[in-house]
């Protein structure tokens, strides 16, 4: 297995919803932010109820760091519950976007 044929097998996705006070303190912008740096592709928006939820795809180190990102959130953010779940990647993201704005 060459070291690219490896990568692509390494690659997973999560799928999350937070609960808690996570809208109106830029939840999505910094969720956003945090998964550049992790080199994550996929998406994050707010949902009607006032959860957020996350879509996110690459290694699996990167991804339970950003699991534990969104435990926490940023400052003025309130995580009451992250649910989450592993799948598999779809690869057809090239960035980490924000829905809804």
């Amino acid at each position: 297995m060459d070291q690219e044929t490896a990568a692509q097998s390494a690659r997973s996705a999560l799928h999350t919803i937070v609960q808690g006070r996570v809208q109106g303190v830029g939840f999505r912008y910094s969720a956003s932010h945090k998964a550049h740096s992790l080199g994550l592709t996929g998406w994050v928006r707010n949902l009607d109820n006032g959860d957020v939820e996350a879509w996110a795809e690459g290694g699996s180190d990167a991804l339970a760091d950003f699991e534990d990102w969104l435990a926490e959130g940023p400052p003025g953010a309130r995580v009451d519950r992250v649910l989450a779940q592993k799948r598999e990647p779809t690869g057809t993201y090239s960035d980490f976007e924000i829905e809804g704005w």
